[in-house]
């Protein structure tokens, strides 16, 4: 197994990890609703995506 020969300085350290910040995940508005969701993805509060109705939530009963 290959082993550095030297070890690396903190800043050097420092710059490689400057690209593994998480960032924010990215949310819309559900174009039919206006609830929050993410991209690509079925809104959970109505049960549409891509303007078609995947799936009918039930109804309360009162």
């Amino acid at each position: 197994m290959a082993l550095p020969k030297r070890r690396h300085s903190y800043s050097r350290t420092r710059q490689r990890r400057a690209h593994d910040a998480l960032s924010k995940p990215s949310i819309g508005n559900c174009p039919e609703c206006g609830e929050p969701k993410m991209p690509h993805r079925l809104c959970g509060a109505c049960g549409m995506y891509r303007g078609k109705s995947v799936f009918r939530l039930e109804e309360e009963l009162d």
